[in-house]
């Protein structure tokens, strides 16, 4: 349900904001102080930027329309808790699966329902604040439910050797990995959903409904190539997965603004989603390994703040760019020069390293 309403939202933000008023700048502003918290329900009725800043400071929204905020990490470490760690990284997988064809119905949702709305006698504007009440709507859902989870997936005491933050003899690692995350979020900063869907909208003029189909075939790609990534981490290893799958998605990424016409455009983009993902499962398995139990909720949102941290900084540059119509393609190739960067600083710092098994 998170991962529907981040997917609904993320297709059509930046247009939405882009027809409330504001600037490309003043957009990639606001998507970085959102990636820092909530949002409240003034977002869907003001056109105020000072009080869309407030709105989207204190809460949590998804530019990106995958995982922010606070509850991936807890839900890493209750799901790494709760299963033997020979399913981990599969377990991970048809995670990532299930948040990756939520976000798929949720793209496909928001774009047909503001395509839908256009038709009546909606205004263009007035049919994206829908979609964003609705993802308000289903915040209030998920609240309720969030109440009714087992403290069974709670790791019941700490290890006396735990020190501040949560993490003791696995600090080093983790700070390791942390400032390699960063780097990864931040590329993935410069093309999040929200700013590639406007980037279709500004070369293509491609319209909401089409966008939103666009974005679900994208994220059904990515779910199901999940489910190989544990295949392949059995047979190479978590590292050697993570980056091998990595390294092509991002040289895809660079070719996409390179292509001339629309569908060759979407082929590159759909042929990097069906492998961008798969280093998704394999990552969130490897900081659960390379852990203690008592550690893990402490490690993956220490993880999770870096990369989050990284991905707040990029849209204040990338609204910059796409505010300059020369520039809107250069955040494509800054994401997919960053990102390859990544993998290789990753693949030469923990490919040698064991990987822990409890």
């Amino acid at each position: 349900m998170r991962l529907f309403a981040y997917g609904a939202l993320a297709v059509v933000l930046v247009v939405y904001l882009t027809s409330s008023g504001l600037s490309a700048s003043q957009t990639g502003l606001l998507l970085t102080l959102t990636l820092v918290g909530d949002t409240a329900v003034t977002f869907a009725w003001t056109r105020d930027f000072l009080l869309l800043v407030v709105a989207g400071t204190i809460g949590v929204i998804s530019p990106s329309g995958n995982e922010v905020g606070p509850f991936l990490p807890i839900e890493q470490a209750a799901l790494a808790h709760v299963v033997p760690p020979v399913s981990r990284t599969a377990v991970f997988a048809w995670y990532t699966l299930a948040g990756s064809l939520a976000t798929a119905a949720g793209s496909l949702c928001g774009g047909v329902l503001s395509q839908a709305l256009q038709r009546t006698a909606a205004t263009p504007l007035a049919s994206y604040r829908v979609v964003v009440l609705l993802y308000a709507a289903l915040g209030a859902v998920l609240a309720l439910l969030f109440t009714r989870l087992s403290p069974g997936a709670e790791v019941a005491t700490l290890d006396a050797t735990t020190t501040s933050f949560g993490i003791g003899r696995s600090r080093t690692v983790v700070l390791r990995l942390s400032g390699l995350f960063a780097l990864d979020a931040f590329a993935g900063g410069f093309v999040i959903q929200s700013f590639a869907a406007y980037w279709f909208y500004l070369r293509f003029g491609v319209n909401p409904a089409t966008l939103g189909m666009i974005f679900f075939w994208a994220n059904v790609l990515a779910g199901v190539s999940a489910l190989l990534a544990s295949r392949l981490a059995a047979r190479f290893g978590l590292v050697r997965t993570m980056v091998f799958t990595h390294l092509p998605s991002n040289v895809l990424l660079i070719l996409v603004p390179l292509m001339p016409t629309l569908p060759l455009a979407v082929l590159v983009l759909l042929a990097r989603f069906s492998i961008s993902q798969m280093d998704v499962p394999t990552r969130q398995s490897y900081v659960m390994a390379v852990v203690r139990p008592d550690e893990r909720s402490a490690a993956a949102g220490i993880t999770g703040v870096a990369r989050t941290t990284g991905a707040a900084i990029a849209p204040v540059f990338a609204g910059w760019m796409f505010a300059r119509p020369s520039l809107v393609s250069l955040p494509f190739f800054i994401a997919g020069t960053l990102k390859i960067v990544y993998d290789l600083l990753l693949y030469r710092g923990f490919v040698s390293a064991p990987e822990r098994s409890e």
